[in-house]
């Protein structure tokens, strides 16, 4: 039996560029499924886990940009965008709805299958993490519970997509702004309300925090041991 590297869904109308695409990467040892228009993509997303999506923005009926919209509220898929060459807004707004990267058209099939596993290789070493440690503190990510002090503090969709974001990006400083889009959310003091509550899960002195800090006018900023 074969073993691929993992199961990706091409989004795309142009029929054309729908095979090229799936049988590169069928060479490259990638499953790969297709979709014609977005709601051909959401009911297959529905039914399959996929590991990656490959997402034209330019489609009739729903645009990629929309698309990504819905998939980002409650899923953490990576996504890469096809924009036309030269789109410059288009590459900039998929980026704050949440896509992983963008590839202009035309573009050299090369260069996708990097992209790709670029983005296979972060999100594998999240995934390498069944528990995540801050000090005596344990974070189980599937089981959305922090352990602290012999007490289980469950954690809700909106923090485990913080923290998810965050883990990837150790000793990054996140603005208060990015993590409101990450999760939806317009109201900056509402975005501190979701960190505060965040810490009081993981942190001893929530008063002097040590692993989810707080950098006076950046942000926000999560260390891991």
């Amino acid at each position: 039996m074969d073993k691929y590297l993992a199961h990706i869904l091409v989004v795309d109308d142009d029929n054309r560029i729908r095979e090229l695409v799936k049988q590169y990467l069928e060479e490259n040892k990638y499953l790969v499924s297709t979709a014609k228009d977005a709601f051909e993509a959401k009911d297959k997303i529905n039914l399959i886990k996929f590991d990656l999506i490959i997402l034209d923005i330019m489609m009739p009926k729903k645009s990629g940009l929309e698309l990504t919209t819905e998939l980002k509220k409650n899923n953490l898929i990576p996504i890469i965008l096809l924009t036309a060459k030269g789109k410059t807004e288009e590459k900039i707004e998929g980026l704050e709805l949440g896509a992983d990267d963008y590839l202009g058209k035309p573009f050299e099939p090369k260069e996708l299958l990097l992209r790709i596993k670029n983005i296979l290789n972060k999100t594998l070493e999240i995934q390498k993490f069944d528990t995540i440690f801050f000090g005596k503190t344990k974070l189980d990510l599937n089981k959305s519970i922090i352990e602290r002090d012999g007490k289980n503090f469950k954690i809700n969709n909106t923090e485990k997509m913080i923290l998810k974001k965050m883990i990837q990006s150790p000793g990054k400083v996140f603005a208060r702004e990015e993590i409101g889009k990450l999760i939806k959310i317009d109201k900056l003091r509402s975005v501190d309300v979701v960190i505060t509550r965040l810490r009081h899960k993981i942190e001893i002195e929530t008063k002097k925090p040590k692993y989810l800090q707080t950098i006076r006018g950046s942000g926000y900023v999560l260390w891991i041991e």
